[in-house]
C-alpha cells in the first residue's frame, strides 16, 4: 500500500504539471483539432468531421459549409470550371445605414474571399455534366443582389444552351435590402431563365439548405422539377415570430423545417449531405436523354 507521503507528493506533482496539460489541451482545441457540435455538444476530431462532410457523427447535425467546400463535395475532381468570376457588386442606391453598403461589401469580400454571395460554374457529378450555383451564407447572409441574380441567370442560360441539368444549392436570408427594387427584380429574371430551361425539357434541381428564406424561397428555390433539402434546414418566407404575431396563434414546433415541408408536399425528398452527390447524380442520369 502506498505511503501517505508518497500520495501527497503525487498530488503535488500533478498540480504542478496540470496547468501545462491544460494549456496543451487548449492549444489543441484552438488549433482546430477538435470541433464541438452546436446541436448535441459532442466533441469530434475535426479530420473525422471533414471526412463526414461536416455532419456530426453523433447526432447527424449538418454544420454550415462554405461554397467551395460544397463544390468539392458535389463535383468530380478536376472538372470544375467557374463562370463569371469577374462580376462585382456596386452600390447603385448609395445605401447607408450604420455603415455604407460599399464599405460593407469591401469588408465582406476581404473576410470571405468571395466577390458576392454565389459561385457558379460547370462540372461533372459522377461523370454527368451539370451547371451548379452555390450560395454562401457567409456573404451578407447569402442575400440575393444584382450580381447573384446575374450569375445564376447566366449559369442557367449556359446550361440551356448546352442542354445540361442545373442544380442550385440555396442558402439565403432573401433579397438584399441595400439594392432595393434591383434586388427584387432578380426573382423574375432567374425565374424567367428557369422557365426557358423547362421549356427545353431540361432538369433543374434546387437543394435547400439551412437557411433558405425570403425572396429566394419565393422564386427559384421552389421552381425545381424535384426539390431536395438537407435535414432540419429552416425553409420559409417570413420569420416565425412575424407569422405568429400576424396570425395570433402558436405554430407547430417543427414549422418551417425540411421535415415539416416534406409532410406538406413542398419538398420532394430530404437527403443527408453524405448521400447528396450520389442522389443528384442519379437524378441527372435518369433525366438525361441518351
Amino acid at each position: 500500500m502506498p505511503q501517505l507521503g508518497s500520495l501527497f507528493d503525487w498530488f503535488a506533482d500533478r498540480q504542478k504539471t496540470s496547468p501545462s496539460i491544460q494549456q496543451q489541451q487548449e492549444r489543441e482545441i484552438a488549433d482546430g483539432l477538435w470541433t464541438k457540435c452546436e446541436s448535441c455538444n459532442a466533441i469530434a476530431y475535426t479530420k473525422d468531421l471533414i471526412a463526414n462532410q461536416m455532419v456530426c457523427l453523433e447526432c447527424g447535425h449538418h454544420k454550415r459549409v462554405s461554397c467551395h467546400e460544397r463544390i468539392s463535395q458535389l463535383i468530380d475532381d478536376d472538372t470544375w470550371i467557374p463562370l463569371d468570376e469577374q462580376l462585382q457588386p456596386t452600390d447603385p442606391l448609395k445605401f447607408k445605414d450604420r455603415k455604407a453598403y460599399s464599405d460593407r461589401l469591401r469588408e465582406t469580400q476581404r473576410k470571405t474571399g468571395l466577390t458576392d454571395a454565389v459561385v457558379t460554374g460547370m462540372g461533372k457529378i459522377e461523370g454527368s455534366p451539370i451547371a451548379l450555383g452555390v450560395m454562401d451564407f457567409r456573404f451578407m447572409g447569402g442575400s440575393m443582389g444584382s450580381v447573384v441574380g446575374e450569375k445564376l441567370t447566366r449559369a442557367i442560360e449556359h446550361a440551356t444552351a448546352n442542354r445540361i441539368a442545373v442544380a442550385i444549392v440555396c442558402a439565403s436570408g432573401g433579397a438584399r435590402m441595400q439594392e432595393g427594387m434591383l434586388s427584387l427584380m432578380q426573382m423574375a429574371k432567374i425565374s424567367g431563365a428557369l422557365e426557358r430551361h423547362r421549356e427545353a425539357q431540361l432538369l433543374y434541381l434546387p437543394i435547400l439548405t439551412h437557411p433558405t428564406t425570403g425572396g429566394v424561397i419565393a422564386s427559384f428555390a421552389m421552381l425545381g422539377d424535384i426539390i431536395l433539402a438537407e435535414p432540419k434546414a429552416t425553409i420559409g418566407f417570413a420569420g416565425r415570430r412575424v407569422i405568429e404575431q400576424t396570425l395570433r396563434e402558436k405554430l407547430p414546433d417543427d414549422f418551417q423545417t425540411s421535415e415539416y415541408l416534406l409532410k406538406k408536399g413542398f419538398v420532394d425528398k430530404i437527403v443527408p449531405r453524405t448521400q447528396l452527390k450520389h442522389t443528384v447524380a442519379q437524378l441527372v442520369r435518369l433525366h438525361t436523354r441518351a
